[in-house]
């Protein structure tokens, strides 16, 4: 007999844009919460089982608060499911004397939940549009991906939904996104590779079709970690 594979679930994007009747869940609105999320009480009560399956004593001096202070930290780690991307990039600035050159934010750090093992993600971002007739101010770039790194994200995912974000916001002549980032899924557990860093790049737009403007792009960004910067 054929074993059955559910089909796989998307997180409903409150307010997102409707395509087909249905909420698109590329994640450029805030997430609507589970059905079933639990409370507080239960939260805390999964991190004491955690503590007890890793061989500990919860109840013991060192560990009695631990499961709220984990709790805690999830509604920081996690904080951007809450957000909306889109309203970030609203509030626009017309009044440019024509300025239509590259506008880019590099080094952006940033420290995000790999999906699959909830291991940390700490990279930096580099992100670069080509305005058509109106600009952001620059810590509104910085804040999309802040907003984006904190939920549980794949780099590729991540990159994607920052350059889209910003082509459908601001509808500039281009997108470019490139993020570099150590995931300790795999320097601290598995493979046991430290040091490795993983590059992802998103162009659109200009940055896509013409090889002058992308190579503009890559020269100011340079080499990546020329800086020596350390990721973790």
């Amino acid at each position: 007999m054929d074993k059955i594979v559910p089909a796989p679930k998307s997180l409903k994007v409150v307010g997102g844009e409707k395509t087909a009747g249905r909420a698109t869940d590329d994640g450029d609105g805030p997430i609507a919460p589970v059905a079933d999320r639990p409370s507080r009480a239960e939260a805390e009560e999964a991190v004491r089982t955690l503590i007890k399956w890793a061989g500990d004593d919860p109840a013991r001096e060192g560990l009695i608060d631990t499961p709220a202070r984990v709790v805690r930290s999830y509604e920081e780690f996690f904080e951007g499911y809450a957000a909306c991307p889109r309203d970030i990039l609203e509030r626009t600035f017309e009044e440019t004397d024509g300025y239509d050159e590259i506008v880019l934010l590099r080094d952006i750090r940033f420290e995000s939940h790999c999906e699959h093992h909830m291991a940390p993600i700490i990279g930096k971002a580099h992100v670069a549009y080509l305005p058509h007739r109106r600009i952001v101010g620059i810590s509104k770039l910085a804040r999309l991906v802040e907003v984006f790194a904190r939920r549980l994200q794949i780099q590729e995912k991540l990159t994607a939904q920052i350059a889209n974000t910003i082509d459908r916001v601001l509808e500039p002549k281009g997108v470019a996104v490139v993020i570099e980032a150590a995931h300790q899924c795999m320097t601290t557990r598995g493979v046991h590779k430290p040091g490795v860093v993983m590059v992802t790049s998103r162009m659109l737009g200009a940055f896509r079709d013409d090889p002058s403007t992308r190579r503009e792009f890559l020269a100011i960004v340079g080499n990546l970690s020329s800086n020596g910067t350390p990721l973790s």
